[in-house]
């Protein structure tokens, strides 16, 4: 309970109540005063401007959603795709693939966020490699590629990192939640004629589901606050269109004049929406089974 209240509880106090002030934190004490809801008001209003405007909460948050959707996407089908083919028998090499694809799990995101960072610069990384090595090889005239100057592309370098750094743990998942699955019920479905999308499709992944839905969750609310990619790999280039909330928080703390009340404002903001979020979930998963529940009584009842 100590550690925890100091290591949890407390930041998050200090967080939100530094939310309620604006000036520095340090230095002259002079210069902080209490400000009230007025951060909060300045984020969701925009600070009076156009609410979609380049940069402001709403737009950053549609962004940070884009981001969430896409890399779990591609984090589940990948990591599914993988554990089946891993589960296979008839593979050979399986426990050697494994350690292999565990490798980007294993090695330190901010690592491997730096690495792709090199791969993807105009002049020197590999990607510029290949399509100068593609020229040469069929005679083309490919320009390399500014990864960094428009959204589309800088967004994509961003996605594709996170993706690399993501799918091991849902495959790892996977294939944990893959060995309950009852062999003799997917012979049964074999012999009913079921094509393999029709046993991976209404046999796997209904058993799977209760075991992988914790996790997206949680991969969810790591993506939606994934610094360290965003911030390392992108830097939120072009003029900041790649931040995700948590880094655009940073950079109102940090690049921005300071403003710290400002960031810790954002900072309650992504916890209220991650905590309501979660709530909503736990809420909707126990009006499920309170249903299912319903419809089984009933038909007692019935009977």
């Amino acid at each position: 309970m100590i550690a925890v209240g100091l290591l949890v509880v407390a930041p998050l106090a200090i967080g939100a109540a530094t939310s309620l002030f604006a000036g520095s934190l340090f230095g002259d004490t002079a210069a902080r005063r209490f400000v009230g809801l007025a951060n909060f008001i300045d984020i969701l209003s925009a600070q009076g401007g156009a609410l979609l405007a380049s940069g402001s909460f709403y737009v950053v948050l549609l962004v940070t959603l884009l981001w969430t959707f896409l890399n779990l996407f591609f984090h589940v089908a990948i990591g599914i795709a993988l554990a089946l083919l891993l589960s296979k028998p008839v593979l050979r090499f399986k426990a050697m693939y494994r350690v292999l694809l565990i490798v980007p799990w294993a090695v330190p995101s901010y690592i491997t966020a730096l690495v792709w960072k090199g791969m993807f610069d105009r002049q020197f990384g590999a990607l510029t490699g290949l399509i100068l090595g593609l020229n040469n090889l069929l005679g083309t005239n490919m320009e390399p590629i500014s990864w960094f100057a428009r959204f589309s592309t800088a967004f994509t370098a961003n996605l594709s990192t996170n993706v690399w750094l993501g799918f091991p743990f849902m495959m790892v998942v996977t294939l944990g939640a893959l060995t309950a699955v009852p062999q003799d019920v997917l012979e049964a479905a074999e012999v009913d004629r079921a094509t393999r999308w029709q046993r991976l499709w209404r046999v796997t992944l209904p058993i799977i589901r209760p075991t992988l839905a914790p996790s997206i969750m949680l991969g969810g609310i790591w993506t939606f606050n994934m610094f360290n990619v965003v911030n390392l790999v992108s830097g939120g280039q072009p003029d900041g269109t790649t931040n995700i909330l948590v880094t655009e928080a940073y950079e109102w703390a940090f690049t921005r004049e300071a403003k710290y009340g400002y960031a810790a404002a954002y900072s309650v903001l992504i916890f209220l929406m991650l905590f309501g979020f979660t709530r909503w979930d736990e809420w909707r998963k126990k009006r499920a089974k309170d249903r299912e529940l319903g419809q089984i009584l009933a038909k007692e009842a019935a009977a």
